[in-house]
């Protein structure tokens, strides 16, 4: 498994299989797996109860009428909005923090930060409260991205990275299926419990801060003296020609996933109410629900790895998004029953993230290293900016309840993401023996 004859990170001979790792490396892709799987935890304990938390914060009873409703909805996508914002300025924030003070360090202060902010969650007693609370958890949960995904591609084969990019992105799905777990359990709970769940992530932090040492090529710069570039260079030279096109593929991406997992369960709960179903046998079916799409979602992980193995990242990048404006337009092109679409057609939409996997390896060796995690962490998350005003102007879109066809439209935001890809370049450091 994960054979290659390329380079890892400070090895002399490089290692062909997961027994050749050293202790260091191993340490490392624990560290990140850790990381993004916890990640997906706190990342989705927010969608399972939106509605239903942001409606008793705001006062509202077991039924809501047309006026209550959007109210409802307008203050849960300013919350996810909020969130997303949050995602981008953590993954700028801690992305130039981890160039500074180091991976492992950086690391650390993320999954600490989204971990004691998802706890404080249980506290609101306001929609503002939750608004703020996961701004600041998102900060965390943005920064670890940019700061995960690059140490295990300094520290790890570079000839490994599209299959690891797999297992970093499953990480975060099994993060998120014990999320959806945490909701089954937990459904009969009020809904501000299920937020204790993301404080375990804090066990971790103390772990990584004694075992995990910073990337070889990281500590070589800084000891070499080179100077440290200012985060206006992504935006010069060779640099902006990566840089601006990064930005438009994470945004319209992006925007078109969030928009996805954010109004899909809305669309189920709409659809469940209108069948008079129990609040309870709701929660469990939009937990089930996207249970079954996470599960999903591991498979197109590595059909994503197989395709960038084989075509490159750009043109594995350019099939799944194809996928996914199919995907979405069959799903929501047509009316389907709240059980078709919740156990066949999310699913079969959700098959198509493994997308974003492929993003955590190939965006930080577009950088150099003392301005990867900057630059990584700008672009990707840059995107959470235009997917919170896409959360946001989507609620415009479904006054009245029509959550399908505020769906049906994410479809074309696929497209631009396509385009971005045709200027921005393959990795060089991974020559051709990668493939």
């Amino acid at each position: 498994m994960f054979k290659s004859p390329s380079q890892s990170g400070g090895a002399s001979v490089p290692p062909t299989t997961l027994r050749e790792l050293s202790p260091s490396q191993w340490k490392s892709g624990i560290a990140a797996w850790l990381g993004w799987f916890f990640d997906g935890l706190d990342l989705h304990l927010y969608t399972l109860v939106a509605t239903a938390f942001v409606a008793l914060l705001l006062g509202y009873g077991g039924s809501l009428d047309g006026a209550a409703t959007l109210d409802v909805q307008r203050k849960a996508a300013w919350i996810q909005g909020a969130f997303l914002v949050g995602w981008a300025l953590g993954g700028a924030f801690f992305g130039r923090l981890g160039d500074v003070v180091g991976r492992s360090r950086a690391l650390s202060l993320t999954i600490l930060t989204y971990a004691v902010c998802t706890g404080l969650s249980f506290l609101a007693t306001e929609w503002w409260h939750l608004l703020i609370f996961r701004f600041l958890a998102a900060l965390g949960i943005g920064g670890e991205w940019a700061v995960g995904s690059t140490l295990l591609s300094e520290t790890w084969p570079k000839g490994w990275r599209k299959w690891m990019a797999a297992v970093l992105q499953t990480a975060v799905n099994l993060g998120i299926l014990v999320a959806c777990l945490a909701g089954y359990l937990m459904k009969e709970l009020p809904p501000n419990w299920i937020f204790l769940v993301g404080v375990l992530p804090a066990a971790i932090v103390f772990w990584i801060r004694k075992n995990v040492p910073e990337p070889e090529s990281w500590a070589g710069a800084q000891a070499g003296g080179e100077a440290r570039p200012g985060m206006v260079e992504l935006f010069r030279g060779r640099l902006a020609g990566i840089t601006f096109p990064a930005i438009v593929l994470c945004a319209f991406s992006l925007t078109g996933w969030w928009a996805f997992l954010f109004w899909q369960s809305q669309l189920l709960r709409s659809m469940a109410a209108g069948a008079h179903w129990m609040a309870g046998d709701v929660n469990s079916f939009v937990a089930r629900s996207f249970g079954l799409l996470i599960v999903v979602s591991i498979p197109g992980n590595f059909f994503a790895g197989w395709l960038a193995t084989h075509w490159g990242y750009r043109r594995a990048m350019a099939v799944m998004f194809g996928g996914f404006m199919v995907a979405v337009v069959a799903a929501f092109g047509w009316e389907h029953s709240v059980e078709s679409l919740g156990f066949f057609w999310l699913p079969a939409v959700g098959f198509w993230s493994g997308v974003y996997g492929l993003f955590t390896m190939y965006l930080p060796p577009l950088f150099p290293s003392l301005l990867r995690t900057t630059g990584a962490g700008f672009c990707y998350n840059i995107g959470r900016l235009a997917a919170a005003a896409g959360t946001i102007f989507a609620q415009q879109i479904t006054q009245g309840g029509d959550f399908r066809r505020t769906l049906l439209w994410s479809a074309v935001l696929w497209v631009p993401a396509v385009v971005a890809l045709r200027f921005l370049p393959e990795p060089t450091d991974e020559g051709p023996e990668a493939r």
